[in-house]
């Protein structure tokens, strides 16, 4: 089937309400479905996109990672930081019309820190969190926490999402039943189509923080247009196509095989606005057999190769991507070399059969998922399926759309009852650059991410980094994390690889990270 013929068999991806064309459209092609709504029931990153839309968050993250009010006017520390007082700046409006109030803040917190790895540490230290009046959020801290602020406006994975309290009381095994938040675009359920189309419509009840320069979810989040539609379009020619001829108007990540053609449009620009890259991973089921066994885990990470994973995703120019990476975001204070031979010895796949025997593996079928509807993510599966029947094992490869791997990742059952034995990821750069928000070095079993390692010695150092009252001491802890990751392997780290974000030349004001629609102009 031609791109023209897929389009038309898709007409009603691209034929919006004679309404909605009123006023300026933009049309993104995310990287991939969103299969969960809910931003605080699943670390997928097009579910934060989606999310940074809708919802708003107390405080900002820049592009320096630095950390500033959002919704918040600002806090006080007393108590020798021990309390913090934190006032909601007046006229915050939920896209329902009912004000955001300080007990709103209070449920959708709690609600929160029930998942996150960063708010399970501040949920730690707290006390008690309060509502003292309607604009005015307290912590009573057992001790000073000076990371509240960035804990409270992560730009990573489950962020820190502020909704209605009705809806954040809901039970804490199911995802909200509204997509209502307080953020500059309000989500248009009537016309959403799973799987195909996602609309945004803006809020014009959105009042923005009137100081500060845009950056990334800091500063101002003026809206400069009046719908935003998501067109979810698996191919990735077609959704190249589709951009070229300016059906749609921004590509998030086109494939890098496309690159060429897309540069010698000269209605389409193309720019790295995420600088801190992507570190690809695969994902280990260890409540299973044969990966709840450390040593069939260390087989693996000693038998990959990371540049031929890097390459299959990103290409053979070397500056699209960097192998020999280990758990630290590349580049960062606390990224170090400590274990690194686990990654970066020679690699003999016929000696890794040989430990894989010895380590006990009995010739298990596992199942390794992979995404077809995300190729980077699909080129990961393929690639480390070979490598693994290469060095002995009986593998699965089943390949499936991103939401379903979304999905069915949280199933702890044997694959024999519809479980999983591996799959693969990215974490962003900006989340793996320190322990608190890097989720996937979590040892705590059945309560980390997908895969529920158990690490006491990682949780240990994670404690201990967190008490630390300078860097040198950090990157000390760093060094041994990464160590004891490289002996427990609660992933395989894969490199690091960078992409490129493609948009017609009459869009302007894009920001940097990741998909942000505030500051977008179209025209």
């Amino acid at each position: 089937m031609n791109r023209r013929s897929l389009l038309a068999g898709s007409a009603g991806l691209f034929a919006a309400p004679a309404i909605a064309q009123q006023g300026s459209v933009v049309r993104f092609v995310p990287q991939a479905d969103v299969g969960v709504l809910d931003p605080t029931f699943t670390t997928a990153y097009v579910t934060r996109n989606h999310a940074f839309l809708v919802y708003d968050t107390l405080y900002g993250t820049n592009d320096g990672f630095e950390v500033s009010p959002q919704m918040v006017a600002g806090h006080v520390m007393e108590d020798d930081g021990r309390r913090w007082k934190l006032t909601l700046r007046e006229g915050l409006k939920f896209h329902d019309g009912t004000p955001v109030l300080a007990r709103d803040v209070v449920a959708s917190l709690q609600r929160w820190w029930r998942r996150d790895a960063f708010g399970q540490e501040l949920r730690a230290v707290t006390d008690e969190l309060s509502a003292l009046d309607d604009r005015t959020v307290q912590f009573r801290l057992k001790r000073p926490f000076g990371l509240l602020p960035a804990a409270l406006g992560k730009p990573s994975s489950y962020m820190p999402a502020i909704m209605p309290e009705r809806l954040a009381n809901g039970p804490a095994d199911r995802q909200v039943s509204e997509i209502i938040g307080s953020g500059p675009f309000r989500f248009n359920r009537g016309e959403y189509v799973g799987g195909s189309r996602l609309v945004y419509d803006k809020f014009d009840g959105y009042v923005p923080r009137a100081e500060g320069t845009p950056s990334r979810t800091a500063g101002p989040k003026r809206v400069f247009i009046d719908r935003v539609e998501w067109m979810v379009i698996p191919d990735p020619a077609t959704a190249a196509g589709a951009l070229g001829n300016g059906e749609v108007d921004w590509l998030e990540k086109p494939l890098v095989d496309l690159l060429p053609s897309l540069r010698r449009n000269r209605n389409v620009a193309l720019s790295r606005t995420d600088q801190d890259g992507s570190l690809p991973i695969m994902r280990f089921n260890q409540l299973q057999a044969p990966f709840n066994n450390p040593a069939i885990r260390q087989v693996v990470l000693r038998a990959v190769e990371q540049s031929d994973f890097l390459t299959a995703v990103a290409g053979e120019d070397r500056s699209h991507w960097r192998d020999k990476v280990g758990i630290f975001t590349p580049g960062t204070p606390l990224a170090n070399d400590a274990g690194m031979e686990a990654v970066t010895s020679p690699r003999d796949l016929a000696r890794s059969a040989r430990d894989l025997a010895a380590a006990g593996y009995k010739g298990e079928r596992i199942v390794v998922m992979g995404a077809g509807d995300y190729p980077q993510l699909n080129a990961l599966a393929i690639v480390g399926a070979d490598l693994l029947r290469r060095i002995g094992f009986n593998v699965d490869l089943q390949t499936v759309d991103w939401g379903t791997v979304v999905q069915r990742r949280l199933k702890k059952d044997p694959v024999d009852q519809g479980g999983w034995s591996i799959y693969f990821t990215n974490i962003a750069g900006l989340e793996a650059y320190n322990p608190a928000s890097h989720q996937n070095t979590r040892g705590l079993g059945e309560r980390s991410n997908p895969g529920w390692p158990t690490s006491p010695r990682l949780e240990a150092l994670r404690t201990e980094w967190f008490a630390a009252t300078d860097l040198a001491t950090e990157q000390r802890v760093a060094r041994e994390m990464q160590a004891q990751a490289m002996i427990d392997v609660p992933y395989v780290p894969l490199g690091q690889y960078f992409e490129e974000t493609a948009y017609r030349r009459n869009l302007s004001g894009i920001l940097g990270g990741f998909p942000l629609f505030h500051n977008v102009r179209k025209g």
